[in-house]
Parts: C-alpha cells; structure tokens; sequence
C-alpha cells in the first residue's frame, strides 16, 4: 500500500516545488486526499483552537450527547445503526456572511477565536487552489472565480467530537460519503483516529498527525477538473476510548455559481458529455437527501435534465 501524501509547504518555495508540486498532482488524482504540513498557520494558534473545542464541548455539548444518546437507548445496540451518526456538532457560516455572533454558548474568546481561524484557511484554501490551476494548467484564479457566483463563495466549518462509543462495530462516528463542495481543509485530532478513505476497494486511515490540515476534494471540483480529480468515499469509525475532535472547513462555491467542466480540460467530444453542468445550490439539494449514497447518480440526475447554454472560459481577469 502507497504512503499516504503528506505535503510539506515550505519546499514550494525552493529547489523542490516541482516534486512538491507532482506530489500534489497525484495526491488530487489518485487519493482525493493529503495532508499539509508547515501550511503557514502557526502551532501554538492551533493549539489554542483545539483548546477552545475541546473546552467547549465538555462545556456546552457533553451533556446534551449523553442525553440524546440515553434517549434513544444507543449505548444497548444489538444491531448496526444505519441511520445516525455518533457526533456532536455544531455549524458556523463564514461567506458569504458570518453567523458567528448568532451561535448560542459560544465564549466571546472562542468567537474570536475561530473567526480569526476562518481567515487564515480562506487563504490557504484560495492558495491551494491556485496550485491546483497551476497543476492543471489552468490560468491562475479560474477555480476560485468558478466557484464564485454573484456573492463570493460559500465558507463554512461544522465543529464535530465524537466521544467514546460502546459499540463501534455497530454505530459510525459518521457514515461513508463524499463531500459535495469544493475544497475541504480539516484540523483533526492529533491523538485519536477515525477518519478512513476508500482508496481501491480498502479503507485506508488518514493518520493524525499533529498541527496539519488535512485536505480533501469536493464532488465540485471532480466536475470542475472534468474527473482528472477525485472526490473520494470517506467515514469517521467511532472509538472505544479517547474524544476525536474535527473541525472540517468547506470552501464551496457560490449557491448561484454554475459548476461545468473546465473546457481546457474537456480534451475530445467522449470526455465532453462525462459530467453535467448545473447550479451549484441545485445540487446542494439533491444532495442533502442522498449523502450516503453514491455520487455518480447525483452526477447523472443532472445530466438527464436539460442543459443550459454553452458555456465558455471563465474570466479570471
């Protein structure tokens, strides 16, 4: 089995951006996952992050888990539950306005906390895309001026623990999925495990690894990249011991954007029809009922109604 990638960000600014570079081109194509490190955001900032998490959820959070667990009576499961997951999250909404002041319990440090960190992924996430286009050999700025619609992108971070589960084998911390969105950039558990891909029909651990991101790509950006990238099945496994802390960030593209193959990228008329275009709100919706399911049929739903207009290059101007 491959290693998985781990991308140190500081050689793309020497002598080994170009294999740095080649190994985020086959981490796009062929995991749909990899890990950065030296990413630019700084240790000890992280460490406050997972602190404010970590004290937040014993705070305001625990409790309500445990109660809602003793209400359903998930800790005496005799067979597989297919139907909940064993976390505890909450939302917040970054673009393209914040919700961050709305949050019910959140501490006025932790608000300020997580807004603060919002800003540092934003900018990573749209550095990243570039080194995507780059890798692509598209012009700099067309992915994020893909997913920006009439309002800018879409930004948010769902917050998640998933405590100690009695039975594992029979509840996921989260069941198996791709993400519908664009680029996903994860702070996880250093400590405690979970989180897996399928990569050619096994579960593969992303093992944690402490102050990286984790990043993934989004269904979007497999349209977008017209399949050269992958967005890939992943699931979170619950543990016997130990809290898992996840906070994943969504750079999605704009509810108003509409999503189609680069044309650059579309190379003859067999790969022109391989994925649909459509608005991105519109798949939010099919999606919402059909997460745990496969994305190929999300993909020809949209193909099967009728498609807009040619669409051309997008200005990056």
């Amino acid at each position: 089995m491959a290693t998985f990638p781990v991308v140190n960000m500081e050689k793309l600014n020497g002598d080994e951006r170009s294999a740095t570079m080649e190994l985020i081109e086959d981490a796009c194509a062929n995991w749909g996952f990899f890990e950065l490190v030296n990413h630019g955001i700084s240790p000890e900032f992280m460490d406050t992050v997972e602190k404010l998490t970590k004290e937040h959820y014993r705070k305001s959070m625990e409790a309500r888990f445990k109660e809602m667990v003793a209400s359903k009576g998930l800790d005496a499961v005799q067979s597989e539950i297919e139907d909940l997951d064993w976390e505890s999250t909450f939302f917040l909404r970054h673009l393209p306005v914040s919700n961050i002041s709305e949050i019910p319990d959140l501490e006025d440090e932790y608000r300020k906390v997580m807004k603060e960190f919002a800003g540092k992924l934003e900018l990573l996430a749209e550095k990243l895309l570039d080194l995507l286009c780059e890798n692509l050999g598209l012009e700099k700025g067309y992915l994020k001026k893909a997913f920006y619609g009439s309002k800018g992108p879409t930004f948010g971070t769902k917050v998640s623990n998933y405590p100690p589960c009695p039975k594992p084998d029979l509840i996921k911390g989260l069941r198996a999925h791709t993400d519908a969105g664009g680029i996903i950039l994860l702070f996880q558990d250093d400590k405690v495990s979970g989180l897996q891909l399928l990569k050619d029909g096994d579960w593969v651990d992303v093992p944690p690894m402490r102050h990286s991101i984790v990043i993934n790509i989004g269904d979007q950006l497999e349209v977008i990249t017209n399949g050269k990238y992958k967005s890939v099945m992943h699931r979170v496994i619950a543990q016997t011991d130990g809290a898992r802390m996840s906070i994943a960030s969504f750079y999605n593209p704009g509810s108003d954007a509409v999503i189609y193959p680069a044309p650059a990228l579309v190379e003859n008329k067999e790969s022109k029809d391989l994925y649909p275009k459509f608005v991105f709100e519109d798949y939010m919706k099919l999606y919402a009922g059909v997460k745990f399911q496969a994305k190929e049929p999300r993909f020809e739903a949209f193909k099967n109604l009728e498609t807009p207009a040619t669409l051309g290059p997008i200005a990056t101007a």
